[in-house]
């Protein structure tokens, strides 16, 4: 078996003894990781994938029949050797009852502990293998529903389906409406968790006030109102995923909660001193950067804890090739939901899609092909359904005044042109002899159409106009 990448952690309070556990290990080519208490174990645990667990029976703060129960309950996939001291056979069964792998006596078995580490790697190696086939169909179903073929969320998937299969804290990094509770869900139906509850929570949607009871639950009689005990999010999403979005509107009280949360894995409902064990996982999401907002409040201790893994979901903006793909897909579901006929995307319409700067991002676009649905009569959704914020605005818009050319100098530009690109055609006279402003217009779009062999994209480019405006233009003149 190759060893390499492979991780075992050892849990021995005996320093000299962890020592030379873990250099007979990693003459392996094992990983190892360190631990002289249960405490700092279940730390390594949390935060690294362990394949296997040595533990010595005898520790400081615990025992290690406890924590293999606590092992094989929290971390399934992990296998676990037991070490006893000499005489208490005993212990080493009884930890196999809980689902230990085997158990070494102190000093006797250190020779066989190379070899019965690779056989319960290897199965803990096969194990991952099993469930990973088990739920891959499951997983890649869920991550179709994230609509687009660009690079930029190419690698947002690859970087969600990397981090989905472990028990990594997750921070989504995106504006508003680009889709971050969608990913997160993916990511939780992509996990071992996935059996679980999925538990979101907006964050800017609960006061402040009512933040920490909303999330840790408060026993009968904490506060005025509380007329029986509540359980929190926290606890019904226990064994399950929990999506903390819009994380900055978190008050700086419930921060400081949280983090200790997270450090103990267990938190106390309003009004209660007993402290409740959870097991989750968490996904944040902000739309704003915490740290270097001036007006922010948030702990940079909690934000550093929460990113452990942050994963940047693109502004629409950002992946216009995507945009076409994501409004059939609205549009798919809309002309279903209201018992319509498939409709199709007049050209102008989908140009001005293109070339919107989508501030609202997919959730704007959903919004606007809704209401086209809606406003259409016809089989084909036009750019007179489109609301004047698409109409009047786009990716390429011109801030600077001296950059704005108006409506009247465009129109003398044209003309400048035909003059031009008559002169070239060695003065010969137009069939039309008319003079008039319209004419000229018209005889010279036609003629850079006819030059480009009737693209009406590159002619738009040649004309500098926008798309838009040239199929507007053939339409008056009557010519597809």
């Amino acid at each position: 078996m190759d060893t390499s990448g492979k991780s075992i952690l050892v849990v021995e309070d005996e320093e000299n003894l962890r020592g030379l556990l873990s250099k007979i290990l990693s003459l392996e080519g094992f990983k190892i990781h360190e631990a002289g208490d249960v405490t700092t174990a279940k730390d390594i645990l949390f935060n690294e994938t362990v394949h296997l667990v040595v533990t010595d029976v005898m520790l400081p703060d615990s025992n290690g029949i406890e924590f293999t129960k606590f092992i094989k309950k929290e971390y399934p996939l992990t296998e676990v050797v037991v070490l006893t001291a000499f005489g208490n056979v005993k212990d080493g069964v009884r930890a196999m009852k809980l689902g230990a792998f085997d158990y070494l006596t102190k000093g006797d078995g250190d020779d066989m502990l190379p070899m019965i580490a690779k056989k319960a790697v290897e199965k803990a190696v096969l194990h991952r293998q099993v469930q990973e086939m088990e739920f891959r169909p499951e997983s890649q179903s869920c991550f179709k529903k994230i609509i687009g073929k660009s690079r930029p969320v190419t690698r947002m998937i690859e970087l969600a389906k990397k981090v989905a299969v472990t028990d990594t804290t997750v921070l989504l990094l995106g504006e508003t409406g680009t889709g971050k509770e969608l990913l997160a869900e993916a990511i939780h139906l992509s996990s071992r968790r996935r059996k679980g509850p999925f538990v979101t929570i907006n964050c800017a949607a609960i006061p402040k006030d009512l933040q920490e009871s909303e999330l840790f639950g408060h026993k009968k009689g904490s506060f005025t109102g509380a007329t029986m005990d509540k359980k929190g999010y926290f606890e019904v999403a226990d064994r399950g995923t929990i999506f903390l979005d819009e994380l900055g509107e978190m008050s700086p009280e419930l921060q400081a909660k949280l983090l200790r949360a997270l450090e103990n894995r267990s938190f106390n409902r309003v009004g209660d001193t007993s402290p409740i064990p959870v097991d989750i996982r968490i996904i944040a999401a902000t739309n704003r950067d915490l740290l270097d907002d001036e007006n922010s409040e948030f702990r940079r201790d909690l934000y550093y804890r929460l990113s452990t893994f942050a994963i940047d979901l693109p502004p629409l903006r950002e992946r216009p090739e995507d945009i076409e793909m994501i409004a059939l897909h609205f549009l798919k579901i809309n002309t279903e939901s209201a018992g319509r006929e498939m409709m199709k995307i007049d050209p102008e319409f989908m140009y001005h899609l293109r070339e919107h700067h989508w501030p609202g991002n997919i959730r704007e676009l959903k919004n606007v092909i809704e209401r086209a649905v809606i406003l259409s009569d016809d089989l084909e959704i036009t750019a007179d359904t489109l609301p004047n914020e698409v109409l009047t605005t786009n990716r390429r818009e011109v801030t600077s005044k001296q950059e704005v050319t108006s409506k009247a100098e465009v129109v003398k530009e044209v003309v400048k042109d035909a003059m031009v690109y008559a002169t070239a055609e060695n003065d010969t006279e137009s069939e039309n002899d008319s003079t008039d402003l319209k004419t000229v217009e018209q005889e010279h779009i036609l003629r850079v159409l006819t030059m480009v062999n009737g693209n009406k994209s590159e002619a738009a480019k040649r004309l500098d106009i926008g798309l838009a405006t040239l199929y507007r233009k053939l339409k008056e003149y009557n010519v597809g």
